[in-house]
């Protein structure tokens, strides 16, 4: 299988935060969702692999290229939180701005693609609500034929049903196998519905890269008191937490350690559960 995007070792320092030898992989016609806090390196990783900022080393490999050269930024949708574009601009007005920057931009799956979000084309973006203009944002990724699309952050603040939307298009999007997409999210159930891997940052080093369907179906969480706690096969511990009632404790096998701990509760684990056990718990 070909990625999409290779970053092997990727670090950048700064005064307060090193970006540590970030490694992970895009599988052409998968889904990756980038997970961690505030501050874990999820957006330096991101404008290191689109050129924003300069890396200190590694290696970014861009559908198959390391060079970022005019033909490969023609093939790359980019969607940020918040404002992507100059607000005093309408949609018409974008239109030819955009007909000018890519050559491969296809006015028709534009337009269409606005009437099916219900943008109007003549008003200003300013006059547009934030889920308007992200929808905005990803019509526009979309209508240059884009092979990856990258974004960032792109569906917070925005209300169940338009992010429903969006999150339909993404997986349409992929469908063709050709098609690849980075997204960075705090809305993990957001990955859960789509996502084919995760990959969690934590303080600017990945913590895993890993199917979703192995974190989702076989992880799971030990609920436990303190006796039953001290009993527990080290090595079947990733991570633990002590909660004021009781200790939570991150497994790999579910399944398997029910039968060795039949009288322990073990539950199923939600992409957040096991972020928050890896960010907050002990090893």
């Amino acid at each position: 299988m070909t990625n999409a995007l290779t970053i092997s070792g990727l670090t950048k320092t700064y005064k307060d935060f090193i970006l540590d030898h970030v490694s992970f992989a895009v599988p052409s016609g998968s889904i990756v969702g980038l997970i961690g806090e505030n501050g874990a390196g999820k957006s330096t990783t991101i404008n290191a692999s689109l050129g924003l900022i300069q890396k200190e080393d590694g290696i970014i490999s861009v559908l198959g290229k390391e060079k970022l050269d005019r033909d490969i930024k023609e093939q790359i949708g980019v969607v940020f939180d918040g404002s992507n574009y100059p607000e005093i601009l309408s949609p018409q007005k974008l239109n030819r701005v955009m007909k000018n920057i890519y050559k491969s931009w296809d006015e028709q799956a534009y337009f269409r693609l606005l009437k099916q979000f219900s943008l109007p084309s003549d008003k200003q973006i300013k006059q547009f609500s934030k889920g308007m203009k992200m929808k905005l944002a990803i019509t526009a990724a979309f209508s240059h034929h884009s092979k990856l699309l990258i974004l960032d952050e792109a569906t917070s603040g925005l209300d169940p049903v338009v992010r429903d939307d969006i999150l339909d298009m993404l997986l349409d999007f992929v469908q063709d196998e050709e098609h690849s997409i980075l997204v960075s999210s705090h809305i993990t159930s957001d990955l859960e519905k789509i996502a084919d891997y995760i990959v969690l940052i934590h303080k600017g080093k990945v913590i895993f890269s890993k199917p979703k369907d192995e974190l989702t179906e076989q992880y799971g969480i030990i609920k436990c008191g303190a006796a039953q706690f001290d009993a527990l096969d080290k090595s079947d511990i990733i991570v633990y937490r002590k909660m004021d009632y009781e200790w939570q404790i991150l497994v790999s096998d579910r399944e398997k350690m029910q039968k060795k701990y039949p009288k322990a509760m073990v539950v199923p684990a939600t992409i957040d559960e096991i972020m928050l056990l890896y960010v907050k718990g002990e090893k």
